[in-house]
């Protein structure tokens, strides 16, 4: 994509990854399997961590609104002896479900940590992206990113490629905090943060439902597809 998107009035870019910037492989093949081996160990370390209390309320939150719609769930048991357990075979429920859980994408990206520090992780983008981000930055052309992953998992991916440390290029980050991706009522809240009008704002996404999304939200909208990648919902 060239460089004449300010002159078709584009004043904000905005990205998914999975699949948009980043292999769905590394996604499903690398990162999930990743988190799913580490999970259990993870939040038995960490249950007491003040910092993870709203991500483990978010996931019972959860599994309250699952049981409520009759879904068939690993037990919750909030005794001490139990609770690490019962945290972690929810999220492990979830993840087999591709479940875009806001409390259990964060406590994804945080199990993540400790792997990209230990380099058995690494960011994956295709080969186009450290390009267009440092073309659209020379236009002017603020860009950020919208995926269902954690702020904090973005970073990290953004932050350890193969072609250095790509947050550099990048203006600002959104996660399932700032709603659904797949509600319109997001991408205006996006826009607004970035104070660029809907309309003149860009999202590109391999996803139709979020595509149809921001359109509903009035801004302009590419679907991606990617060589060897499904069209798909995943995002």
């Amino acid at each position: 994509m060239k460089c004449d998107l300010r002159e078709r009035g584009i004043q904000a870019i905005v990205l998914d990854i999975e699949g948009t910037t980043t292999p769905i492989a590394f996604v499903t093949d690398v990162l999930f399997p990743y988190a799913r081996r580490e999970m259990s160990r993870f939040v038995r370390e960490h249950l007491d961590s003040v910092h993870l209390q709203d991500s483990f309320r978010r996931l019972h939150e959860d599994w309250l609104a699952d049981r409520a719609r009759g879904e068939s769930l690993p037990s919750w048991d909030d005794a001490p002896e139990a609770r690490a357990a019962s945290i972690a075979a929810y999220a492990e429920w979830l993840m087999d479900r591709d479940r875009k859980a806001t409390g259990l994408k964060e406590l994804q990206g945080l199990i993540c940590v400790r792997g990209y520090e230990d380099r058995e992780l690494r960011g994956e983008v295709y080969p186009d992206v450290p390009f267009a981000l440092s073309r659209w930055r020379a236009a002017g052309i603020p860009v950020a990113i919208f995926s269902s992953g954690s702020v904090l998992a973005q970073r990290l991916l953004f932050s350890t490629t193969a072609y250095g440390d790509l947050t550099r290029q990048l203006t600002a980050y959104f996660d399932t905090n700032t709603g659904p991706k797949g509600a319109a009522e997001s991408y205006r809240r996006i826009a607004a943060a970035l104070d660029c009008p809907p309309e003149r704002m860009l999202f590109i996404s391999d996803a139709t439902a979020e595509i149809d999304a921001a359109l509903a939200a009035g801004c302009v909208a590419l679907l991606c597809h990617r060589p060897g990648d499904d069209f798909s919902e995943i995002a």
